[in-house]
C-alpha cells in the first residue's frame, strides 16, 4: 500500500499567507480591509471573498494624500492614519459601514502604523471591531514627535479630507 505525501500550499510554503488565520477571517462574512505596507507607501484596500478569487472593491494609497496637501512621508504613524481616514469617507460614500481587520503575516504591537491605519478608519465612523488600547499616542498619530511643522499640516489635510463627503 502506497502511502500519500501531503503537499502544503505554496503560499504557505513562501510564508505568503497563514491559511488558518485567513479561513478564521473569512468565517466572518464580513469584508475585509487589507492594510499594507511598501518602502515608502500604504495602501489600504477593501477586499471580498468569492469562491473564484477575491476581488478588490477599491484601495487608497498614501500618495492620493498629496491631493489633499500632505507634503511628509507616505509610511510614518499620522501618514498611515490620514490615509485610513481618506479609505473611511471613501467607504461611507460606496455605503461601506463595516468590516474586519486584515493584517496578514504583520506582527500586532501596539501602536504600529497599521494600528494608526485603524484610528483613522474607526474615526472616520467605520465599525472594525477592536480594542482602543491598541492605538497609538495621539501626539504620535498628529505628528507631533516629528515636527509642529508636520502636526500643522496634519490637521490642514484631516479637514481637507473631510470635505469628501
Amino acid at each position: 500500500m502506497k502511502t500519500r505525501k501531503f503537499l502544503p500550499f505554496k503560499r504557505k510554503l513562501q510564508g505568503k499567507t497563514n491559511y488558518k488565520k485567513r479561513l478564521e477571517l473569512l468565517k466572518s462574512k464580513k469584508l475585509r480591509i487589507v492594510v499594507r505596507k511598501s518602502l515608502k507607501n500604504i495602501t489600504v484596500q477593501a477586499i471580498e471573498y468569492h469562491p473564484d478569487g477575491d476581488k478588490t472593491l477599491f484601495s487608497v494609497t498614501t500618495q492620493e494624500l498629496k491631493k489633499y496637501g500632505w507634503t511628509g512621508y507616505g509610511k510614518n504613524t499620522p501618514a498611515g492614519y490620514l490615509v485610513g481616514y481618506l479609505f473611511g469617507m471613501k467607504a461611507q460614500q460606496k455605503k461601506i459601514s463595516e468590516a474586519i481587520l486584515d493584517q496578514g503575516l504583520y506582527l500586532t504591537r501596539q501602536g504600529t502604523v497599521t494600528f494608526s491605519v485603524l484610528k483613522g478608519l474607526t474615526d472616520s465612523g467605520m465599525k472594525i471591531p477592536h480594542d482602543p488600547k491598541i492605538f497609538p499616542k495621539e501626539d504620535r498619530v498628529q505628528g507631533k514627535h516629528i515636527s509642529e511643522d508636520i502636526a500643522k499640516q496634519f490637521i490642514t489635510v484631516k479637514a481637507n479630507i473631510q470635505k469628501v463627503k
